[in-house]
């Protein structure tokens, strides 16, 4: 899947490496906007099973 993600993207090796930190960026940046705040209802992050 890797390989032929490289050889479907233009341009010599730092082109192809600018070009997947800028798809990783927005797949993070999607992420935080939409898919971490619709999962928030779900999972609870102030109900912590440790006790003191």
């Amino acid at each position: 899947m890797y390989a032929s993600l490289w050889r479907v993207l233009p341009g010599p090796a730092v082109v192809r490496v600018l070009i997947l930190l800028l798809i990783v960026a927005a797949i993070i940046a999607a992420l935080f906007a939409w898919v971490f705040p619709w999962v928030l209802p779900f999972v609870s992050p102030s109900d912590v099973t440790v006790q003191q």
